[in-house]
């Protein structure tokens, strides 16, 4: 059903009431907007008339905002937010259409960053703006089309294409394991294990994997794997890194498999898109290329074995 135009302000009535909410004055908000304050004031009371509902108590010269006003001003915010995103896209693409990717940090830079022009020398009227997101957010707040994110298939309101499972490898500096030598998942209780922020359990799977299920891992927390890698390879404790992602230090022996070998991981990559993007273009492109070049990044990975 059609929003009632009534309901529809101006933007030029949103702006000044937005304004006057975050600068906190009709005055401050004028020099904000390079408005007079009485063409401010006028724009204010417009909005009131509109909507037919009082956002400001007049308390002499200032404006006090009502409850009613601050809630309306941060759903007004996040629509100017989306409206001034979308003005952006289309000013960097006037050929073609834009891609908003929301990436995990590390696997952005050492698994995707290196494929992508292969996407974009494809798909030449195709831009993607990348942002970095650790954890689930609201598509609709966020503004981003589409999310690569590891974990489970339990993201509300969203189509998913599955990309692959993880491998854990327990990882530490040679100097380090000179220092503290490990015969066994035992010998791990008790050192400095590093550990991600989004991952709480991932060294008690590890741990008990190898049936070592009393362990309580103690060290230092990391936000992204790439601070985690640096800080392994500094001596700073052992990290339990996914295989793909530690290949490149554990091939030139900067990092040393400790123990074990890989350990299946709990939770899988998943590109994920909301329900209401299922058939944007440049989504639907970018869904199709990855697809086939996890596809053949895999097979690939098989015949190096």
């Amino acid at each position: 059903m059609a929003t009632p135009r009534r309901l529809l302000p101006s933007v030029s009535l949103l702006a000044a009431f937005e304004s006057v909410i975050r600068t906190g004055s009709t005055l401050a908000a004028a020099n904000d907007l390079n408005l007079t304050q009485g063409a401010v004031s006028r724009l204010i009371q417009n909005l009131e008339a509109q909507l037919g509902v009082q956002l400001f108590r007049r308390e002499g010269r200032r404006l006090v905002p009502t409850e009613n006003a601050l809630a309306y001003a941060r759903d007004v915010a996040k629509a100017m937010d989306l409206i001034s995103r979308a003005s952006m896209r289309v000013r960097s693409t006037p050929g073609g259409g834009t891609l908003a990717l929301s990436i995990l940090p590390t696997f952005g830079t050492r698994w995707l960053a290196p494929r992508l022009p292969d996407f974009l020398t494809a798909h030449p009227g195709v831009t993607i703006n990348l942002g970095t997101r650790l954890r689930p957010f609201d598509f609709a707040e966020e503004g981003f089309d589409a999310a690569i994110h590891f974990g489970e298939a339990t993201w509300p309101e969203a189509g998913f294409a599955r990309l692959f499972d993880e491998k854990m490898v327990a990882c530490a500096a040679p100097g380090f394991l000179a220092s503290h030598p490990v015969a066994g998942p035992r010998d791990l209780v008790g050192l400095p294990l590093l550990q991600l922020e989004t991952r709480p359990a991932a060294w008690s799977d590890w741990f008990a994997h190898h049936g070592v299920a009393e362990a309580v891992p103690l060290g230092m927390l990391f936000d992204q794997f790439a601070a985690m890698i640096q800080a392994a390879i500094y001596g700073m404790g052992v990290a339990l890194l996914p295989e793909f992602l530690a290949k490149t230090e554990l091939a030139e022996g900067r990092l040393v498999d400790v123990w074990g070998g890989p350990v299946p991981s709990r939770g899988s990559y998943y590109l994920v898109w909301p329900l209401s993007a299922e058939g944007y273009p440049p989504l639907v492109a970018f869904r199709d290329w990855l697809v086939q070049a996890v596809s053949g990044w895999r097979e690939e990975e098989l015949l190096a074995w």
